[in-house]
């Protein structure tokens, strides 16, 4: 029994699956929205609260772990463990309180697994593929060329905005249209460098990339798009946003105060306050790089762990 645990800035997410010989079979799974990098912009630090909610998280896992039998487990932390100067503190903590090992991962860890975890979504017609994944606390992108229908990484940046430290740069109740833009501008700085060395504009302006996203944002909207009253995971991974329909939603949410977005389907209210800072990231990436349709992944580094645990899995069956 395997599982993979993805400790993000502003998620803790589990996944328990069994190996099969199509990968692996998702038997259960858990996602807590904890806030890990709540406060970090002003700090630095892992704030008291955010390491509670978090640890309390974590004991749910390791719970389910144990009812589940797990045998082997990788877990890791991203961008807030990676930037919060109390984070030997906090892993030691955690280690204490539930058992478990955190592993901090780079960010081209982290981007090397999002990626092993959304390929399967990738259109083997099209030779280029951006993917990037909107996060707590930053913006993961990939450039990537499909080789004989797998994706090999040409290059990747981690940009450190996410939907928590532009939140909580230009707050989450009413935002103003100059501090859409000003949050869009920010991120657009970062993207100039990586689509020069690529040539990614020149290659989108010919029709030959796709674009894959991965984040609650891009679900949320996908969501929205379609029309559902309550999300639903099987109906949005793998589904298309609209380019032009995308900021259409944008615009809406925009519009609306933190209650008015709570209230709406897919939204809700651990999602309200974060969502316009999501949606001026992805606005700055499809400024950049105007590709029509963004294919939506609701899946990500934890599929990427398990394609690996599940991969391991197998190799010692053979050998066994």
């Amino acid at each position: 029994m395997l599982a993979a645990l993805d400790l993000g800035t502003n998620n803790c997410r589990l996944l328990i699956a069994k190996p099969c010989r199509e990968g692996f079979r998702v038997i259960d799974a858990f996602s807590r929205i904890v806030r890990l990098g709540e406060g970090l912009t002003r700090s630095d630090r892992l704030c008291d609260d955010a390491m509670l909610r978090t640890v309390q998280a974590l004991k749910v896992c390791r719970s389910k772990m144990e009812r589940r039998g797990v045998s082997h487990l990788r877990a890791v932390g991203t961008e807030a463990c990676r930037r919060a100067d109390n984070c030997e503190e906090f892993l030691n903590r955690v280690q204490d309180e539930t058992g478990l090992s955190i592993e901090i991962i780079s960010p081209k860890e982290e981007a090397r697994l999002a990626l092993a975890g959304v390929a399967p979504l990738l259109d083997a017609t099209i030779p280029y593929a951006l993917v990037f994944d909107i996060g707590g606390g930053s913006t993961e992108l990939i450039w990537t060329e499909l080789v004989r229908g797998r994706p090999r990484v040409i290059d990747q940046i981690s940009v450190p905005l996410g939907v928590v430290n532009l939140t909580e740069t230009y707050g989450g109740d009413r935002v103003c249209p100059h501090d859409y833009q000003r949050m869009m501008d920010r991120v657009a700085d970062r993207l100039g460098d990586f689509d020069t060395r690529n040539s990614i504009t020149k290659a989108v302006a010919e029709g030959r990339v796709q674009m894959l996203g991965a984040s609650g944002t891009v679900t949320t909207l996908a969501g929205i798009q379609m029309g559902l009253a309550r999300y639903d995971r099987s109906r949005v991974d793998g589904a298309f946003l609209d380019r032009d329909k995308a900021r259409s939603i944008s615009e809406t949410l925009l519009g609306l105060d933190y209650i008015g977005r709570a209230g709406q389907p897919c939204v809700g209210r651990d999602r309200a306050d974060l969502v316009v800072a999501g949606c001026a990231i992805l606005d700055a990436i499809w400024r950049q790089w105007p590709v029509p349709q963004l294919r939506i992944a609701d899946r990500g580094v934890r599929e990427g762990i398990l394609c690996e645990l599940a991969a391991a899995a197998r190799h010692r069956r053979r050998r066994g």
